[in-house]
């Protein structure tokens, strides 16, 4: 046994290393969650622990630890919005991770533009190719963060990603994944949902 990064290592009989329990299920979206009381400024939290739960009704999660300063402000409003991050807002969700919006606004530090949201009050942050707007369904305590699920009343895209026939290209923005403790943008594709299908079954017809 021996220590590494504060993570207690032990062999194991086919030659991997067992590692404590913990949040190894990477890679993982990196967001940047917009929300607002009535008569103060909007905030911007980012967040890495979030996903799709429901597609009907459409729904998502997000979860979040009580102690920061966009906890309350959810769960009072039952409001939030969801944005997509892309490599030019890499640094913008960083920033908005690590600063508190109890000192900073963190529109105007990161020059960001609120964007006006069609089913709640919380603005959507217009630089982002997707707002996702949602209100809150159901709070669930879970230890460390507390679970919000959001069910999804509109959603924005930016026009410059939609092709002559309204086809979304959302992959053509640059989105950025966060993978245990750092930033990527997506890189080369590699196959579309249901490839491996379509690829066997060319190779038994050319048999």
């Amino acid at each position: 046994m021996n220590q590494e990064s504060g993570k207690k290592v032990y062999g194991h009989g086919d030659g991997k290393a067992l590692w404590k329990p913990g949040n190894m299920l990477y890679p993982v979206p990196a967001v940047m969650v917009s929300c607002k009381r009535p008569k103060e400024k909007p905030n911007i939290i980012t967040i890495a622990w979030a996903g799709t739960v429901c597609s009907d009704p459409a729904m998502v999660s997000i979860s979040v630890r009580k102690e920061r300063y966009s906890y309350p402000i959810i769960k009072e409003t039952g409001e939030f919005v969801v944005n997509l991050v892309t490599s030019k807002l890499a640094s913008a969700a960083d920033y908005c991770g690590v600063k508190s919006g109890r000192n900073v606004d963190k529109f105007k530090d990161m020059k960001l533009t609120p964007a006006v949201s069609h089913y709640v009050g919380a603005p959507g942050i217009l630089e982002s190719p997707v707002n996702i707007e949602c209100k809150v369904n159901q709070v669930l305590p879970l230890g460390s963060h507390d679970l919000f699920l959001g069910q999804v009343v509109g959603v924005s895209v930016d026009p410059d990603y939609l092709d002559a026939s309204g086809k979304f290209h959302l992959n053509d923005a640059g989105l950025v994944a966060y993978s245990h403790g750092e930033y990527f943008e997506l890189g080369k594709k590699i196959g579309t949902f249901g490839y491996s299908v379509r690829k066997n079954h060319t190779r038994r017809k050319s048999k």
